[in-house]
């Protein structure tokens, strides 16, 4: 069940920093990468937790 809560957790945090970064005032190009590197440590932190990793 502890397994279940942190994966959902993680999710909604991964959620909510995409939505953060798209309110920020910067330009496009440097708001992609942003997203694309929460993407990734997004993926790896559910990759930990289902223990591929």
């Amino acid at each position: 069940m502890s397994l279940l809560i942190s994966i959902l957790i993680t999710f909604v945090v991964i959620i909510l920093v995409l939505y953060l970064v798209n309110i920020l005032p910067i330009e496009g190009r440097a708001k992609q990468i942003i997203r694309i590197v929460v993407i990734i440590i997004g993926i790896l932190s559910l990759l930990k937790y289902l223990a591929v990793f």
